[in-house]
């Protein structure tokens, strides 16, 4: 099926040609995440099955005009991408989006709200649910966090959050995919063995669970800002 054609051919096009050939401008756009009525098939997220492929590069866009960035970057890279676009966020979100040619480089996380006791990490819609919980945790408590959207799951930023974590210490990383071996996980591991001695607790990880989407149950299933 289209799994082995991605995984197997279009990977490893490149290195298996010695670079004679390549995938460039391969572009597979899929819809993904939760939307409130999708169930078990139309509310996953399966961008850690695809980041364990070399080869391959995986983005998940979290605004209108982060998604044409990625989307014009990703056109012009000579691997094959993977634009995972969050089905929740095609009619939830309005911005202008600029007419211009631009690009957003793959692999290089944003900023979206500086803080100084937690780092908080995400992408996708995610990003917003991890925005909203920021806000809550400084007007309830007084605690300030850096909020990064990853934008791209492979390459990811590692610079980025190695930055922030070095700055407040902690790290939570949330992501809507269940939370055995979802992309948190590899965030985690790398972020505890290179900011060991900065950290000042346990990296923690906010995720979906380790079942099938529920489609009566979503609202326990999937991370929001109160977890």
């Amino acid at each position: 099926g289209m799994f082995d054609q991605i995984v197997n051919e279009a990977a490893k096009y490149r290195y298996r040609s010695g670079n004679q050939f390549n995938c460039g401008g391969l572009v597979i756009r899929s819809p993904c995440g939760a939307v409130g009525h999708g169930g078990h098939y139309h509310s996953q997220s399966p961008e850690a099955y695809f980041a364990h492929t070399p080869g391959l590069k995986v983005v998940v866009p979290s605004t209108p005009a982060e998604a044409k960035g990625l989307m014009l970057a990703a056109a012009r890279t000579p691997d094959p991408v993977l634009v995972f676009e969050p089905k929740a966020l095609y009619r939830a979100l309005e911005e202008n989006v600029p007419v211009a040619d631009y690009e957003i480089p793959i692999g290089k996380a944003r900023l979206v709200r500086e803080g100084a006791d937690v780092t908080l990490v995400a992408w996708g819609a995610q990003v917003h649910v991890v925005e909203r919980a920021a806000e809550m945790a400084y007007e309830q408590l007084g605690v300030t966090a850096d909020v990064i959207d990853l934008r791209s799951i492979t390459p990811w930023d590692v610079e980025a959050v190695e930055k922030s974590v070095k700055k407040t210490g902690r790290l939570i990383v949330s992501h809507e995919a269940p939370l055995t071996n979802g992309f948190g996980a590899e965030v985690a591991a790398t972020i505890q063995e290179s900011c060991f001695l900065h950290l000042e607790s346990p990296v923690a990880r906010v995720c979906g669970l380790d079942t099938p989407f529920p489609l009566v149950h979503e609202k326990y299933y999937v991370p929001e800002r109160f977890k």
